[in-house]
C-alpha cells in the first residue's frame, strides 16, 4: 500500500448523513485516504453506501478492525483497506487472501515483527502518545525495512518529528480535521485544517 500523501485520516463518531460531506471536502483538500472506524454508528452501512463516490487515486477503509469477523464485514462492504489496533494475525491472513492492504497495529517489537512477517503491508504503531517519535526511532533501529504508521498523539506541532524518526506515514483525527470543525459541521475549516496538516509532511510542502 502506497501513501502519496502519508496520512491517513481516521473518522470516529461521524454523522452517517455527513460523512460523505467531510468525505468529498477532505479528498479535494489533499487528503489521500480515510478510515471510518468499526466502531462508528453505521460503519459498515458508510462503507458500502459510499464506495462508489471514492475518487480514483483515492481510499476508504475500515479501521478499529478488532477480529476476523470485523474483517469479513468491511471487506463485504467494500473496504480498500483495513487498520487494526491489535496484532491478529487471522486477520493479516483474511486481508491479504483478498487482495486488501491491512495496516496492523502493533507496539512492542514482538508485536511489530509479528505483524509483518504475517504479512501485513504496514505496521501501525499504536499507542504512540506515550511514548513520542523516539519510540519510533529506536524500532527503526532494527526494523528499517517495516513501514511504520505512527497513530495516538499525532498532531501539526509534533508530526515533523515522527517523520524525522523514520515513520512512513500518520494517523490523525481531531488534530487533522479540527474537533470543533467536525461537531460544526464546518467544511471550509475542515479543509483550511486538512490542507495545512498535510503542508507538514515531507515533499508536500508548498
Amino acid at each position: 500500500m502506497k501513501l502519496e500523501v502519508p496520512v491517513i485520516g481516521i473518522l470516529r463518531g461521524v454523522e452517517a448523513a455527513y460523512f460523505q460531506n467531510i468525505m468529498d471536502t477532505s479528498f479535494a483538500s489533499g487528503l489521500q485516504a480515510i478510515e471510518i472506524t468499526m466502531n462508528t454508528d453505521r460503519a459498515v452501512e458508510i462503507v458500502s453506501s459510499n464506495r462508489a463516490s471514492v475518487p480514483s487515486g483515492k481510499l476508504l477503509g475500515m479501521g478499529t478492525i478488532c477480529n476476523l469477523a470485523e474483517a469479513e464485514m468491511a471487506i463485504d462492504a467494500g473496504a480498500m483497506f483495513l487498520v487494526t489496533p491489535n496484532t491478529d494475525t487471522a486477520v493479516i491472513d483474511y486481508a491479504v487472501s483478498k487482495s486488501v492492504p491491512v495496516i496492523s497495529g502493533a507496539l512492542t517489537p514482538t508485536e511489530v515483527y509479528t505483524a509483518w512477517s504475517a504479512g501485513a503491508d504496514m505496521v501501525k504503531v499504536f499507542p504512540c502518545r506515550p511514548f513520542g517519535p523516539e519510540y519510533i526511532r529506536e524500532l527503526r533501529g532494527p526494523f528499517d525495512h517495516i513501514p511504520m504508521v505512527a497513530v495516538g498523539g499525532v498532531d501539526p506541532g509534533n508530526i515533523i518529528e515522527y517523520f524525522a524518526a523514520g515513520a512512513k506515514a500518520v494517523g490523525a483525527s481531531a488534530s487533522l480535521f479540527g474537533r470543533k470543525a467536525l461537531m460544526e459541521h464546518d467544511l471550509d475549516e475542515i479543509a483550511r485544517n486538512v490542507k495545512k496538516f498535510i503542508a507538514l509532511c515531507p515533499d508536500q510542502k508548498k
